[in-house]
């Protein structure tokens, strides 16, 4: 029979390999997430840039359309005051 050191020795090696297999995949896949969320969070941000450029560009445009609604009512009351 052989001896205990000589079987956990090598199971020791073996064990050891394999949990730095291990380490390196696992790794690399939070290596390959971060970077997945690192793009989305980009992505996001030029969403959030465009909805805020495209509700400033509404703000401006409201407020054109209130300029132009107001004009013809100070012209209307100019003229009831005259009349």
């Amino acid at each position: 029979m052989a001896d205990p050191q000589d079987m956990i020795v090598p199971l020791l090696r073996e064990m050891r390999a394999d949990v730095a297999a291990s380490r390196d995949d696992t790794r690399a896949g939070f290596a390959t997430i971060n970077d997945r969320l690192d793009r989305l969070e980009r992505r996001f941000d030029n969403l959030r840039e465009a909805v805020n450029g495209e509700s400033v560009l509404g703000r401006y445009a409201a407020a054109d359309v209130e300029e132009r609604l107001d004009a013809p009512e100070r012209r209307m009351a100019k003229l009831e005051a005259r009349g």
